[in-house]
């Protein structure tokens, strides 16, 4: 088979890599890409967002399926681009991925489904927002609609700062997407990133995550794409996940297949279970999250490929439940640390070198491989995705966005993922490098 991934970041990355190891998979190709994925697929400089051109190269590649990373292309409707067009394509239609899109449609429709959420209201005129704002209990969240890169959701602590968020929106920090602001109740509890190959109808699940969303160690500062990620989530238990399964998952497929848009593709849920063990959706992304896919999917003993494509053909069938990990191997455990730019999640400065420290070097399949001993091979695996980043004219690597790495640790436990991952941290440099140094802990 013959695969296109679309995208250029850390989770495209991570796709590229494990579909490569499939057996069924005979070549990769990626759009736009970058240099650490250029080691594994052919990439071709096509932007996400030109639907002629990539459909056009998938035709020319005699590619046989083509997987979307980014929310994008998805919200503006790749996969119905390429269907009309008689090509094979695994991701949500545009309006499936409305549950991620438009935040007002996903809060309308668990509403009609009884999928548990936080209470909220939506506003078009900023003077109705602000004094429903003054009515909640603090602190509350406000959320631009649509799609802002991560950075729409603002947790406020004080009413001067829900005006501040609730005004950003209104005055165009998020475009089209603040044109419709929610204000929603504050959840409490611990999150939970959940993750599901969906058909259409039938589900199979990947391991669970939690993600680091604050730019700053102790969950403080600026809300970002995401600085980090461990799987599986230490606090999930069995019996919480069925719950999610019963009161949300299956709910959410049932419902978008009555309502004339079954999902078929990568579903997110972004959760929190409260202290009585019922959870409640944070939100839904129409793709795998950035960067839990970095954690999540070297994890796999499953062969990624042939799960995606018996989605993409409408039968799951053996593969439905939950997708065995690597725990029988002794790799149970995951981590990423995001190394990201000065300036990051505002305006950031591109261009800075990235230099790797002595005994530090980047070996076969973006694994690293450290020679002076401080990283034992033996105890981790740790991969290299990249991001941000591109060559220079001299071929060297540099910064070329906000969120540039992401190192990923697997080993026996998250303590030993933990120490792994920060060796490697430490050991790979840029001007203005910033990381959280709590991820795990």
């Amino acid at each position: 088979m013959r695969v296109l991934i679309i995208g250029s970041g850390g989770r495209e990355h991570a796709l590229a890599l494990s579909i490569s190891l499939s057996e069924h998979v005979e070549q990769v190709f990626c759009c736009p890409g970058n240099p650490g994925i250029s080691q594994i697929a052919q990439c071709s400089p096509i932007e996400i967002n030109d639907f002629a051109g990539l459909s056009e190269f998938a035709r020319q590649n005699k590619i046989d399926l083509t997987v979307v990373g980014p929310d994008e292309p998805l919200s503006e409707g790749i996969v119905d681009y390429f269907e009309e067009r008689g090509l094979k394509i695994f991701g949500p239609s545009k309006d499936a991925a409305k549950l991620e899109w438009s935040k007002y449609f996903a809060k309308e429709f668990m509403l009609r489904r009884g999928i548990p959420s936080a209470k909220y209201a939506a506003f078009d005129r900023r003077e109705h927002a602000i004094a429903y704002s003054y009515s909640r209990k603090l602190p509350i969240v406000i959320k631009a609609d649509g799609l802002a890169k991560g950075k729409g959701v603002a947790v406020v602590n004080t009413y001067d700062a829900a005006i501040g968020a609730i005004n950003a929106c209104f005055d165009g920090k998020f475009g089209e997407a603040g044109k419709l602001v929610i204000v929603e109740d504050f959840l409490t509890g611990f999150e939970a990133s959940v993750f599901a190959v969906c058909d259409g109808e039938n589900y199979a699940l990947l391991p669970t995550a939690q993600d680091y969303k604050r730019l700053l160690d102790h969950d403080k500062g600026p809300n970002t794409g995401g600085m980090g990620a461990i799987s599986p989530n230490p606090a999930m238990t069995p019996e919480i996940l069925k719950k999610i399964e019963i009161q949300i998952l299956q709910p959410t497929l049932k419902g978008m297949k009555e309502e004339g848009k079954p999902y078929k593709g990568f579903l997110y849920l972004g959760l929190m279970v409260d202290d009585k063990k019922e959870p409640h959706v944070v939100e839904f992304n129409s793709r795998l999250g950035d960067p839990e896919t970095q954690a999540v999917l070297p994890l796999l003993e499953c062969d990624l490929f042939e799960v995606i494509w018996q989605a993409s053909e409408g039968d799951l069938g053996y593969f439905k439940g939950v997708l065995p990990s690597a725990e029988t191997s002794g790799l149970g455990a995951s981590v990423c640390v995001i190394m990201a730019s000065e300036g990051y999640p505002e305006k950031v400065a591109d261009g800075m070198p990235i230099r790797f420290k002595v005994g530090l070097s980047l070996g076969e399949n973006s694994q690293l491989v450290d020679s002076s001993g401080d990283i034992d091979p033996e105890e981790a695996k740790v991969i290299l995705f990249q991001a941000g980043t591109k060559l220079d004219k001299n071929r060297n690597l540099i910064t070329a966005g906000g969120r540039v790495l992401s190192v990923a640790a697997l080993a026996g436990n998250i303590k030993m993922a933990i120490q792994s991952a920060y060796k490697a941290v430490n050991k790979i440099d840029f001007a203005g490098k910033q990381n959280r140094s709590d991820i795990g802990k």
